[in-house]
């Protein structure tokens, strides 16, 4: 990974609000500016990003016949070691390449608990009920069918032990290429990444922050119990419903 991604530091939270408000009237207008102005902000959070596929129409633009995550992957095989938190970098992506998506790598900075989005909107309520911390969240095809509707949180990362052997790989979990085997929680950590908000997706359909990255990354154990048992409750609730249970994509 880049080496000018590091770790969240406190002081960015009021750095990267300033980025926030900044020239909003302006990148209304703009939505190129206001894309970048979101990147740039999620880079000075130090997530490391990477540029990503986009759609075209509901196809990927990769091109690959029967891509299995179309507009969600990264557009080189070296995403790890090239995504980066570089302002300059960045900047040249977003005006170099105005189509394309971006994807955050995980397990470094961050993590991301990733569940369906009822799932999510359901757990999302209980935790701030419970004056619990939940930092930056993201929904992801919300306005599609239910099957590919997700809720991102995105918290800490469980650490960088010095021993490698204490890694807990994103394999023992889901890895992106094989999403579609896990509908339930997915907790992406090192070798893994999410598309970072905003994203375009096949059909029309869209990533978008619903939490600001301006806020603090929680220890996702202090969200996880409530992000499982509202996924418990979900599957259950779609165990025989074969549209809701599906795997995504479908068949397009």
């Amino acid at each position: 990974m880049g080496s000018e991604s590091g770790r969240f530091k406190r002081g960015a939270q009021s750095r990267i609000s300033q980025w926030l408000r900044r020239g909003q009237k302006s990148s209304a207008e703009d939505p190129g500016r206001e894309r970048e102005r979101m990147l740039l902000a999620a880079a000075a959070a130090g997530l490391p990003i990477a540029p990503a596929a986009h759609p075209v129409g509901y196809r990927c633009s990769c091109e690959r016949i029967g891509c299995p995550t179309p507009a969600r992957h990264p557009l080189s095989f070296a995403w790890q070691t090239q995504s980066t938190t570089d302002r300059a970098q960045i900047e040249r992506w977003a005006r170099n390449q105005p189509q394309a998506n971006f994807i955050t790598a995980t397990g470094m900075v961050h993590d991301v608990l990733d569940v369906p989005l009822e799932a999510g909107r359901d757990a999302l309520d209980r935790l701030l009920a419970a004056g619990i911390a939940v930092g930056p969240v993201a929904e992801s095809g919300a306005d599609g069918p239910a099957a590919q509707a997700r809720m991102l949180f995105f918290t800490a990362t469980r650490g960088t032990p010095e021993d490698e052997d204490e890694w807990w790989p994103c394999e023992l979990d889901c890895h992106p290429e094989t999403m579609d085997e896990h509908p339930g929680l997915r907790w992406h950590c090192r070798g893994s990444y999410v598309l970072l908000p905003p994203a375009a997706l096949p059909g029309e359909l869209s990533v978008r922050w619903v939490r600001g990255i301006e806020l603090t990354l929680p220890d996702p154990l202090t969200l996880l119990e409530t992000l499982t048992d509202a996924c418990a409750l979900y599957a259950g609730a779609t165990d025989h419903d074969p549209v809701a249970a599906a795997a995504w994509p479908l068949s397009h």
